[in-house]
């Protein structure tokens, strides 16, 4: 995401996740002028599920920016194998970087990605060459030649969504993760129980 993203908590009646986070200048989720189709919830899960690895494009040390925010929690609280792409980076989160997709020591499974909007098409083609099973565009990212450039060549596509809001809902999550669960309660919620 660009220095320019701006990420906000909504109430749930606005945002069915109970957050929002666009990038300036893409047209919001309702927009008439998409035609591509989202996977089912059925769909991503098991994408998921059948995943092993993922390699987030984007990566940054910065923790104020997402893609930071999901690759920790990524490492600590899925069972994945996370790669850093960032060629302007050694290290993250005490995890090597790698300057591009084909530098990885894996295929990963999934290529989630924390770019700019002109960005994705590119990332998508390095994606197919690498071989990886999915392409990933986090919230607010939309490009329809990207998911072409993918599904063309056989991924399985989600854009517009959060890998990390997207795990942590399938896995029960969420109120770990710092969103709202829709629980209005006087009680504090402990840890373990």
């Amino acid at each position: 995401m660009s220095t320019n993203d701006t990420c906000e908590f909504t109430p749930p009646a606005a945002a069915t996740d109970g957050v929002a986070c666009e990038l300036p200048g893409v047209a919001p989720a309702s927009d008439p002028g998409r035609n591509w189709a989202s996977p089912s919830q059925q769909e991503r899960f098991a994408l998921l599920r059948r995943s092993r690895s993922v390699a987030i494009v984007g990566a940054s040390n910065n923790p104020a920016r997402a893609s930071y925010f999901v690759a920790t929690y990524l490492l600590s609280s899925s069972p994945y194998d996370v790669y850093f792409v960032n060629p302007m980076a050694d290290e993250i989160l005490g995890q090597p970087a790698y300057a591009s997709l084909a530098d990885l020591p894996v295929v990963p499974d999934i290529v989630d990605v924390f770019r700019k909007h002109d960005d994705l098409p590119g990332v998508a083609q390095e994606a197919v060459d690498v071989g990886a099973k999915a392409l990933w565009l986090q919230l607010g990212s939309w490009n329809e030649d990207a998911a072409a450039i993918a599904e063309g060549a056989g991924l399985s596509v989600v854009m517009d969504r959060c890998i990390k809001i997207e795990h942590a809902r399938f896995h029960g999550g969420l109120h770990l993760a710092g969103f709202d669960t829709g629980v209005i309660s006087s009680k504090r919620q402990l840890l373990g129980r």
